[in-house]
């Protein structure tokens, strides 16, 4: 976040010059007209000024509408100023009074929601003062009819159809309005999950596990079958333990500890539970069989099937296998865990499970995909279902995120430049390769076009209420009309604004500040890095965003280094460890050593640690300093790289 504030007569000074730079810039659109709208209420009509303001700031600026209050003759009146596109909108026409400026307000349906929110049909009668509030929702139920909010005052929401009770309001009414549910409220839940009964599942930030909901095959945990209209507190073989996932099948439930361990319980008709039997669990119980004594990273639930990543990139599968989704090469269901042998040698990260099909994200950002096939979700070109790991989607770049649910047939996967592409069953359609869409997070994909929309994992919920300022600092960037300093990079120009500079970076300060030769120089030559970085440096000073491929994200780190700009630092880091490959890895770990970036250092040795082979045969490995071969050989052998 910017600060635009603070107690120094300095930064008061710096921060009015950049205010103005802002003033400057908005003038600079191409208005085609001005209408003033007065702010006074007519009528009954109870809509305060200040929420109005909210809702225009949301919903006009995102349109390219720039406002501003004005006061004439002892009236209020809110100035709107039209961008040249809006010259045949139809939104564009007579707005003279208060009453009809709020009918603006929902011209469009959804337009002034939270960012992601608006997607979701069953969110579309929430006020937008309660939008406001949301931090955290979820979307499930056999039509999308269900849905859980957390607001950021730690309050706990729920409405929809309240089937099986899995509103946890504790009576069986169905609500079109978010309800308050007060055992959970106050209670810091971090994650949910669901099933198809439905049941629920909510962790808290201590690790505690409450459930509700279904409970016909005991998937809630409490020993019982009786339905759970209200929340409560899964105890059985969980006091004391720390639970940090939740994944809940059609009708049983998983958790994973901070130690590692999978509990499970409910519907094991399949063997799902992992248990050895086909006997339904009623309370936790750990799986020990072939995983026990191994540390779990992660897990996922198929309809009647189970999916764990084990800290060595492993995977394991138990469960309903009719369709292959366990990946073993058969259609034999596994009541104990049975290892996944075609991806041997391959370091999983991320796994998922649609409704019985299963994909596996590798540290190198391949993706691996197994089980139904009948809608072509995955992704292979056909519909022929798979019983061992196939590698999909490799045309379409490194994947970084991938998304599937056990209620429906859809895949989904973000890539490391942000492309979302979708396929499988997409509102009754059958596509059967990854398929590039407009979206810019996976939420939207499930939301637009799963069937059922349900979310695949809890959605964040983003606010814009800063939007007008940052929306004018990101467009005065490298603008040469507001500009007041110029860098020149391989002969090449960037504008800026020595204000934000100022305000934003500590070598700026002390270069526009200090008795260094670039002070008062309108003009200032960058002799050490390229245009690229450089430019993507300064685009991060005006919007807190890196854009920038791997390949030059060690030259920003540099950067960073040198100029002590740790957040910048840690951006870098994250955008290397997407882009790390064998061909690569060595060189990323010299770097990391030579800029002090300790946690990269950690995850270019464990990325090694995983594909030593290939690593020490590639030539940035040959190439590495003397010293940092030595160290690195060292540090290999103290973790068991070499046995014999």
């Amino acid at each position: 976040m910017l600060g635009l504030a603070s107690d120094t007569d300095e930064y008061q000074e710096t921060t009015s010059e950049m205010l103005n730079v802002i003033s400057h810039n908005c003038q600079t659109i191409p208005y085609i007209d001005t209408i003033s709208i007065s702010m006074t209420p007519v009528d009954d009509d109870l809509l305060e000024g200040k929420h109005l303001l909210k809702a225009f700031d949301h919903l006009l600026v995102r349109r390219g509408v720039l406002y501003k209050q004005v006061e004439d003759q002892d009236e209020q009146l809110l100035q709107l100023m039209l961008p040249s596109a809006w010259r045949n909108d139809s939104m564009k026409g007579t707005l003279d009074s208060y009453r009809e400026c709020k009918r603006l307000l929902s011209y469009e349906e959804g337009i002034s929601m939270p960012l992601d929110l608006d997607k979701w049909p069953i969110f579309s009668l929430l006020t937008y003062d309660f939008q406001l509030s949301v931090r955290q929702a979820c979307v499930f139920g056999s039509s999308g009819n269900e849905a859980i909010i957390i607001t950021k005052d730690d309050d706990i929401f729920s409405l929809g159809s309240n089937c099986s009770g899995c509103l946890g309001l504790g009576d069986a009414f169905g609500s079109l309005e978010p309800k308050k549910i007060e055992l959970l409220c106050r209670k810091n839940i971090v994650s949910l999950a669901f099933g198809s009964g439905p049941h629920v599942l909510a962790i808290t930030a201590l690790g505690d596990v409450y459930s509700w909901g279904h409970n016909g095959y005991c998937q809630l945990g409490n020993g019982s079958t009786n339905q759970g209209a209200t929340p409560i507190l899964i105890t059985t073989n969980l006091i004391g333990k720390k639970v940090i996932q939740v994944a809940c099948g059609s009708h049983h439930s998983m958790a994973l500890t901070t130690d590692g361990e999978i509990y499970a319980w409910g519907q094991n008709n399949c063997g799902q539970v992992g248990s050895g039997s086909t006997t339904n669990q009623p309370t936790p119980r750990k799986v020990t069989a072939c995983i026990g004594h191994k540390r779990t990273i992660g897990i996922a639930c198929g309809q009647t099937s189970s999916m764990a990543v084990l800290e060595n990139g492993d995977v394991f599968g138990w469960g309903y296998n009719g369709n292959g989704q366990l990946g073993l090469g058969n259609n034999v269901n596994q009541p104990n865990p049975s290892r996944v042998a075609g991806l041997q040698g391959v370091f999983i990260t991320q796994i998922v499970c649609g409704y019985a099909h299963t994909m596996a994200l590798s540290d190198e950002g391949d993706l691996y995909a197994w089980g139904a096939n009948s809608y072509g979700q995955l992704g292979t070109g056909n519909k022929a279902n798979m019983v061992t790991p196939l590698r999909v989607a490799a045309d379409i770049g490194r994947i970084v995120l991938i998304a599937a649910t056990h209620y429906n047939h859809m895949s989904a996967a973000s890539t490391q430049v942000g492309r979302v592409y979708m396929w499988g069953q997409c509102r009754g359609q059958s596509i059967c390769t990854p398929m590039e869409t407009h979206f810019h997070s996976i939420q939207e994909v499930f939301a637009c076009f799963a069937s059922p929309p349900v979310t695949w994992k809890p959605l964040d919920v983003e606010h814009s209420e800063t939007h007008t300022v940052l929306d004018s600092l990101r467009n005065a960037f490298d603008d040469p009309i507001t500009s007041d300093v110029k860098f020149v990079i391989e002969g090449r120009t960037i504008h800026a604004h020595r204000a934000i500079l100022k305000i934003r970076c500590e070598h700026f300060r002390s270069m526009f500040q200090s008795e260094w030769i670039e002070t008062d120089k309108d003009t200032i030559e960058i002799p050490h890095y390229s245009y690229a970085v450089y430019k993507a440096f300064l685009r991060y000073l005006y919007t807190d965003q890196l854009e920038l491929p791997p390949e030059d994200a060690i030259g920003c780190l540099d950067l960073a280094n040198a100029y002590c700009e740790n957040q910048l630092k840690k951006l870098c880091e994250r955008i290397i460890k997407r882009g790390i490959t064998v061909e690569n890895a060595a060189m990323l770990y010299a770097a990391a050593i030579k800029y002090e970036a300790k946690e990269l250092q950690d995850f270019c040795f464990r990325f090694s640690m995983n594909h030593m082979t290939a690593v020490t045969q590639t030539d940035a490995f040959y190439n590495l300093d003397e010293q940092v071969m030595k160290q690195f050989i060292l540090k290999a052998a103290q973790n068991g790289a070499f046995k014999y």
